[in-house]
């Protein structure tokens, strides 16, 4: 039996707890036990320690951790800790003493010693349930943590691919309007992104080669549609030995946001991205202009809400995103720790 599953049993926790804490204060009077009479009195003796830290535990304690009454808690705490002292003294030294393995010397024959023995029974007996207790919560949380992560990211997924589909299919009709005879080969091309996206997005890492080279497609649709009317720069630099992973389709809603803000207009514009990866991290910068007179877009203003949640959920203090807003420009810079 892994020790994993007792941590996380309650039951096999209280055993534990049990047996190790007899073991314990016991240990030096093991050669002693001479019958099975004398053990069982042994027994005896550590159940009455053991019962006064269960009383502790499920009536006085409460008062500490669920009403925060810390004085009336240590109150009663020293008075039970005096009527089982009082108890212990009279059972050890009437019966106990008399029939048992325990070593009898003169100081354990005094309250003193009983008192000693059961405030050092309860601060390991207690301190050991409140330990494994504690492990058990934050395992408790942590799954339910991880679940809930897991729900919000399936449902961010589940918005991002029509989001991107729909901004892929305006590119596509753009395309057509001004290039009608190279349709088919934009057609071509957009069901390569798509096999992408579906090949891709349920994955939870992809490497950095194969995220840019979805990129650089799409931004190479992006310049068929409006290269004749926008600057458009693209530079991307990494070392393919690293082998670098990143979450899939985390980037393109940046790139995508860009040319449909900064290209929606006849006027001069122009679109700047550049992707860095050295030491374990990725740079991303993307500027696009913003024209003076806007043509309406149609947005479902789903796209950058859900990638700073995904950027939160999948790289929590892992990343740094900036974004600045001017009169001409929006300028987004992104930082990621890769694995």
């Amino acid at each position: 039996m892994k020790f994993k599953y007792v941590l996380e049993n309650k039951w096999l926790q209280e055993i534990f707890i049990l047996v190790f804490s007899f073991v314990l204060f016991t240990l030096n009077d093991w050669i002693l036990i001479l019958s099975l009479k004398g053990f069982f009195f042994g027994l005896v003796y550590f159940f009455i320690l053991y019962a006064h830290a269960q009383v502790n535990r499920f009536f006085i304690l409460p008062f500490l951790l669920k009403e925060h009454r810390p004085v009336l808690y240590l109150v009663l705490t020293i008075l039970a800790l005096l009527v089982f002292s009082v108890i212990l003294y009279e059972v050890s030294t009437e019966i106990l003493y008399k029939n048992c393995f325990l070593y009898k010397s003169a100081n354990q024959k005094t309250y003193h010693f009983q008192l000693g023995t059961l405030a050092g029974t309860l601060v390991c007996i207690l301190g050991s349930i409140q330990i494994l207790e504690h492990y058990r919560e934050q395992k408790r949380r942590t799954n339910k943590t991880l679940v809930f992560n897991e729900m919000q990211l399936n449902a961010l997924k589940g918005q991002l691919n029509p989001h991107f589909l729909f901004n892929t299919f305006n590119t596509l009709y753009g395309i057509s309007l001004r290039y009608p005879e190279r349709t088919s080969d934009m057609i071509m091309q957009v069901s390569q992104l798509m096999r992408y996206q579906v090949e891709n997005s349920s994955k939870e890492l992809v490497s950095i080669e194969e995220e840019i080279a979805f990129l650089s497609s799409y931004i190479q649709l992006e310049k068929e549609r409006v290269g004749y009317r926008c600057d458009i720069q693209y530079s991307y630099d990494f070392d393919e030995s690293q082998n670098y992973k990143i979450a899939p389709m985390l980037l393109i809603t940046f790139i995508e946001n860009a040319f449909k803000h900064g290209a929606c207009t006849i006027e001069n514009c122009h679109v700047n991205i550049k992707i860095e990866v050295k030491e374990s991290r990725l740079f991303m910068n993307v500027v696009n202009s913003i024209p003076k007179k806007k043509k309406a877009v149609v947005s479902t203003k789903i796209g950058l809400k859900n990638t700073k949640e995904r950027l939160e959920i999948i790289y929590p203090e892992k990343h740094k995103l900036e974004i600045i807003e001017s009169e001409k420009s929006f300028n987004v810079n992104l930082e990621i720790e890769l694995n």
